[in-house]
């Protein structure tokens, strides 16, 4: 018999995207007026920054505000207790980018395939991983695809498999990195963010991150996310979105508004045969706490002002 859950595919999500959407996500990840090509729709080179496929499984076609409660219950994953949306946060996000997404959607019928991974019991909690194809109906062509976990507080316990231990990408030993990047937060980054569609009520109010033991609001664990891999494209890509292949970070730690962001990036100098570069990067709070770890990236390298 196969372990619970695995396999199991969502009903097909029809997903949708305007000019608008990509400058508002440009603007909410820490582009700059450097990078206008991110947040100028006239630019010549008008470009959608990469990881914003990541935020359209939350949004689906909707244009307006969304009750986040409401759309997180899905399909029940046949062979697992019913899990909690109220009570869930990121694990850890890969993204691999197979094409450029255009500026909008009009014109293309575009959707969301996705399918569990893996359900594991943590004890503390539940596991559950998740494959999210971004496919263009018409072509059948494949735009990126990301695999990611979600942990469901306090919803363990239930005799599942638990699951086995993922890889670790550490920074180079005794190795300086070759590049810093820092991103100052505000009591308003989160409010500004979840316009793209998240609007999970943890990073807007406090009340449910005081009852799950937050202590208040938090940030989006994808804000970081994102605003990283803003980050390393920026500095060691030229700005350029072409130049980044893949994405991925463990979430291993809260942020609060207000705090600092300070990411440290590693060259490896392991290259493909293509040329695409193995990057590792960990991203904390300064002063504090580390929050992504596992940081790897592939890219082509070509230094650090925009070359848009």
């Amino acid at each position: 018999m196969g372990e619970p859950g695995v396999g199991f595919e969502y009903p097909a999500k029809a997903v949708s995207w305007l000019k608008r959407d990509v400058l508002l996500f440009a603007n909410s990840i820490g582009c700059t007026a450097d990078e206008l090509h991110f947040l100028y729709e006239l630019h010549p080179n008008f470009a959608v920054f990469p990881t914003y496929a990541i935020i359209l499984p939350f949004r689906g076609t909707n244009i307006g505000v969304i009750d986040f409660y409401a759309s997180q219950r899905q399909t029940p994953i046949p062979g697992i207790p019913p899990l909690d949306p109220k009570r869930v946060v990121d694990g850890e996000r890969k993204i691999e980018f197979y094409k450029p997404l255009p500026t909008s959607s009009e014109g293309k019928q575009f959707e969301i395939r996705a399918k569990v991974l893996g359900v594991y019991d943590k004890g503390k909690g539940t596991v559950v991983e998740t494959e999210n194809l971004l496919i263009e109906k018409g072509s059948a062509e494949v735009y990126t695809r990301a695999t990611g976990s979600g942990f469901f507080v306090g919803q363990g316990g239930w005799g599942g498999p638990k699951g086995p231990s993922t890889p670790s990408f550490l920074p180079p030993k005794n190795k300086k990195p070759d590049v810093v990047y820092t991103l100052q937060t505000n009591n308003e980054s989160a409010l500004l963010y979840r316009l793209n569609g998240d609007y999970n009520p943890l990073h807007a109010t406090p009340e449910p991150g005081q009852k799950m033991g937050f202590g208040g609001a938090i940030m989006h664990g994808l804000f970081s996310w994102n605003t990283t891999c803003h980050g390393l494209v920026k500095e060691l890509g030229g700005s350029n979105p072409a130049n980044i292949k893949e994405f991925q970070a463990r979430f291993a730690s809260p942020v609060k508004p207000g705090d600092k962001l300070v990411t440290q990036i590693w060259r490896t100098g392991d290259k493909d045969s293509q040329d695409w570069e193995e990057i590792r990067f960990v991203t904390s709070i300064e002063g504090g706490k580390v929050c992504l770890s596992n940081g790897r990236a592939k890219m082509k390298v070509v230094g650090g002002k925009p070359k848009l």
